[in-house]
């Protein structure tokens, strides 16, 4: 009877295993077919020439995405093959998250995006709505996911502090003129609801107790912006009028070759001004440009501005 029961013991947890292992198996099939169509409808509405077949394709991969982060354990699937969204991890593995413009007619963006946190087998996502052009003062409001300022995100970063937070690194093609670049700040509040902006950077006369940091320059030139982890800094280009004339007219600014950076002390970011980038180690611009192909316009050369 003692060996019947083992016997009997040892079959179900044979069963128990194949069947999840059956059903791993299953999940894995299911998010790879959602992979081969997100890469084809995220094609779509980049490259597509036709206004409202990009907007269309978009509509599609929203909901498509959904599906695929409905299936048990999806956070642990990597949709590499997804090429014209960018997925971000937090170093810590608490969330990841998806971010993706769409060009509209007139040459300006729209992003779109969620946060999916690590919960296993079932799905806790908090949705990115764009509220772009009802925000006045992005550098001084604090928002949630309801009210983003929207941006494709390229790199984050996990600050230790008495509040833990995240900053990312974003690329915010604007319009035709202009092309911005944004350092945000997530937290979480005590119910584990993201919170975008913080006044955690310091000692930057022009962007006193900024939430986040928005630069804007000349669509036809790129800027400089990245995590220096080795430093705890974050460097970005200097940007600069191409004449005094200008000041006033960020769609005309670029680079001046100098450098400037926020340096993180005691969980606070603190402005140095004209770093010295021999003293930086050199890698490639985590930032890119444009997701969509350059057009020849896009890429052509601008004169360097001085340094005021």
């Amino acid at each position: 009877m003692k060996g019947f029961l083992i016997a009997l013991i040892l079959f179900c947890g044979l069963n128990t295993a194949f069947a999840q292992h059956n059903d791993e198996a299953t999940n894995l099939k299911n998010l790879r077919v959602y992979q081969d169509s997100l890469r084809i409808l995220g094609k779509k509405f980049i490259n597509d020439t036709v206004d409202v077949e990009r907007k269309n394709a978009n509509y599609k991969f929203i909901r498509m995405l959904v599906a695929a982060l409905k299936v048990p354990h999806s956070f642990n699937f990597q949709f590499d093959s997804l090429k014209t969204v960018s997925i971000l991890n937090a170093p810590d593995n608490r969330f990841r998250i998806f971010t993706w413009p769409v060009m509209n007619q007139d040459g300006s963006y729209r992003y779109y995006g969620t946060i999916q946190m690590n919960t296993g087998d079932r799905l806790q996502m908090y949705p990115l709505e764009d509220y772009t052009p009802f925000i006045k003062n992005p550098q001084d409001t604090v928002t949630d996911n309801r009210k983003w300022y929207g941006a494709q995100y390229y790199k984050i970063v996990r600050v230790s502090a008495a509040r833990p937070y995240y900053v990312l690194l974003g690329w915010k093609g604007n319009n035709v003129r202009s092309t911005k670049k944004v350092i945000e700040v997530l937290s979480f509040d005590r119910e584990d609801k993201p919170v975008l902006g913080m006044p955690v950077f310091t000692g930057d006369k022009e962007r006193k107790n900024a939430k986040r940091i928005v630069f804007e320059y000349a669509r036809q030139v790129s800027m400089l912006l990245r995590h220096v982890s080795e430093q705890n800094l974050i460097v970005f280009d200097h940007l600069s009028a191409p004449d005094e004339k200008m000041k006033d007219r960020p769609e005309t600014f670029g680079p001046d070759l100098s450098y400037d950076g926020y340096r993180l002390q005691n969980g606070q970011w603190q402005f140095v001004e004209n770093l010295d980038m021999r003293n930086i180690p050199q890698q490639a611009d985590d930032g890119f440009v444009d997701p969509k192909i350059q057009s020849r316009a896009d890429r052509k050369s601008v004169p360097l501005r001085k340094r005021n």
